[in-house]
């Protein structure tokens, strides 16, 4: 009968196999890493006042990479949010919070139609577009979000604050297994803050 070497822990080939895919993963996770490298940021952002109602115009520049777009065609979703907050300022104590918002939309390539499909989470409605580009310029501009209304605000000074994110949303099932210890892939923007005009 042949006995196994106790000091061997396995073959050259299943060494070698193992050392490739690390290798491999590693490169992916190298160039995953870097997808979000470039700018973010709120480039502008103000509010107007319609029946009472306070509306945010906000402009927002995301980062734009190839990294992105195989990160997408490999079947990841990315979660863009835009957050919105509303601060009382008190003159001897912290500013209160008036309101405290996200709009959170979703970005995920479908491989049949060839196309960029923009999600609101929200309402649920889908919007389509033939590149990246104009799936991101489209996510770069938020035109009357309603924020507030009149009945919220009781005198006093207000600041308004935006802040723009991005992160990894859903993985497909065969991406979750190899990067179940990831879950930090994300970057968000500075505040944009300024004084709420009542």
């Amino acid at each position: 009968m042949l006995r196994r070497d106790p000091t061997r822990t396995g073959s050259i080939p299943d060494r070698r196999l193992t050392a490739w895919w690390a290798c491999v993963l590693a490169l992916w996770g190298l160039a995953f890493g870097n997808a979000l490298e470039g700018v973010l940021e709120v480039r502008s952002a103000y509010v107007n006042v319609d029946k009472g109602v306070f509306l945010l115009y906000a402009r927002i520049e995301y980062p734009e990479s190839p990294a992105i777009s195989e990160a997408l065609r490999d079947g990841i979703t990315l979660t863009f949010d835009l957050d919105a907050r509303v601060d009382r300022d008190r003159r001897f104590w912290f500013n209160a919070a008036i309101v405290d918002l996200t709009l959170r939309r979703e970005l995920t390539y479908h491989a049949v139609s060839d196309r960029y499909v923009v999600r609101d989470t929200k309402s649920g409605d889908q919007t389509t577009f033939a590149t990246l580009d104009e799936a991101l310029a489209f996510l770069g501009r938020v035109d009357a979000w309603p924020i507030l209304v009149e009945p919220q605000l009781d005198g006093g000074n207000y600041n308004i604050s935006v802040r723009a994110g991005v992160r990894r949303g859903h993985l497909p099932s065969s991406m979750r297994a190899i990067l179940f210890w990831t879950d930090d892939w994300a970057r968000v923007s500075e505040w944009y803050t300024w004084s709420l005009p009542v």
